[in-house]
């Protein structure tokens, strides 16, 4: 189960050379995110009345095609690799069948102090029920 999110490049996203500016593909690919973790039921609001954070470590984008105004976009998002207290999720980033951008994304579970701590109950379990991008 592979979670896909459409995302339509709005014109104040653009750079002055009419691409989608590099920091929008980081915010899309976190919304894609966002919606993956409420479409399983841990929504960034239950997680913290779950007393966690999810902490991003580590970000790595490739830029692969550019993208312009109007374009119509899909965010896949997967996991990539499940511990007890970090994850690597896989994110690809489509116009139609044409892969424009990926980013791999680490994550860190923390209380709401901000220590380390295992992920609440069930989310792993949630979580290995998605594939990994490009599925």
């Amino acid at each position: 189960m592979i979670h896909r999110h459409s995302i339509k490049v709005r014109f104040y996203e653009l750079d002055p050379y009419n691409h989608l500016n590099h920091s929008a593909y980081v915010q899309y690919f976190e919304v894609g995110r966002i919606e993956l973790l409420e479409s399983i039921g841990f929504s960034l609001t239950r997680l913290q009345e779950l007393g966690c954070h999810l902490v991003v470590t580590r970000i790595k984008t490739r830029f692969l095609r550019p993208v312009g105004p109007h374009d119509e976009l899909v965010v896949e998002t997967g996991l990539g690799e499940l511990r007890r207290a970090s994850s690597t999720w896989a994110q690809r980033l489509m116009r139609g069948d044409e892969e424009v951008a990926t980013q791999e994304v680490s994550f860190a579970a923390t209380d709401l102090a901000g220590k380390p701590r295992r992920f609440p109950e069930g989310l792993g379990d949630a979580l290995q029920m998605v594939g990994g991008a490009g599925e």
